[in-house]
């Protein structure tokens, strides 16, 4: 090969993968343009997750706020599919991170999907704001849409153990406090409440704002796609699913079902037979 095909080769190489998150060399490491060295001891994780996503820091007040959200949702109990699982992969053997990533695979539309899809339906009612349409009237055409696309579920609102979910109105809290502080407008907030609002008058009773609903709002606020909903969503509650890995393996136990032996499944094939030959 010819010194110039080299060349094309290396530079051909170089161009390979392209980011701007990190430049890394033997004694280099910079994320955004910032050494780690002078990140490490400064910067929170959240701010960290903020400067990787965003490409810059946050401030601390913005920092505080995503905080907030990421520790809202770490756990919601050995009921919840993605810890369940967790949990019974370690007693099958599988090492922490197996546990981990074998719960974290199921956190997908249905289960961990809700954040995403209500950032998504604020985001549709906020685009109708910014052509023109009344509050009111963005929220009633954004959620027909979205029942047109999705079906009748309304991603964000109503919890299926919770009549009230008590990590909301604290999140929602802190989002009037930061609005205050101008720190976010309240725009999503208020689109949140409007949802919740419309949906009650529509059905007759309050289906109140969840944890998804929250912290798509708070999402929304500090000005994450919704794309980066989940994402977001499974950094949080990878906390939770790591410590029942971890407590689950000092526990010991070994190929636990999801229920005991002693509790049967319901069956419902053909009643017992005998095989004709």
């Amino acid at each position: 090969m010819t010194d110039q095909g080299t060349a094309d080769l290396l530079q051909k190489a170089t161009q390979w993968w392209s980011t701007d998150i990190i430049d890394m060399k033997p004694g280099v490491i910079r994320f955004r343009g910032f050494p780690i060295e002078q990140l490490i001891g400064r910067v929170s994780f959240p701010q960290m997750i903020w400067l990787m996503l965003k490409g810059d820091l946050p401030s601390p007040e913005q920092g505080a706020l995503l905080e907030a959200a990421l520790v809202s949702a770490v756990d919601h109990g050995p009921q919840a599919p993605s810890i369940a699982i967790g949990r019974m992969a370690v007693t099958c053997g599988l090492p922490l991170n197996g546990a981990m990533a074998s719960a974290i695979n199921v956190l997908d539309d249905i289960h961990g999907g809700a954040g995403e899809q209500c950032m998504k339906l604020y985001s549709g009612i906020a685009r109708r704001q910014e052509t023109g349409v009344e509050l009111k009237t963005a929220i009633q055409q954004g959620l027909d849409a979205f029942a047109a696309a999705h079906g009748k579920i309304v991603p964000g609102f109503g919890h299926r153990f919770h009549p009230i979910d008590p990590r909301s109105p604290r999140l929602l809290e802190l989002v009037d406090a930061a609005r205050s502080n101008e720190v976010v407008s309240g725009r999503f907030a208020e689109i949140g409440r409007g949802v919740e609002a419309e949906m009650q008058q529509r059905k007759g009773r309050k289906i109140p704002m969840n944890i998804d609903g929250a912290t798509a709002v708070i999402y929304s606020e500090l000005g994450f796609s919704p794309a980066l909903g989940r994402g977001l969503f499974i950094l949080s509650r990878s906390v939770g699913i790591l410590a029942h890995a971890w407590e689950q393996s000092q526990q010991g136990g070994r190929i636990k079902g999801p229920m005991p032996p002693g509790i049967p499944y319901r069956y419902t094939g053909p009643a017992p037979r005998d095989f004709a030959k």
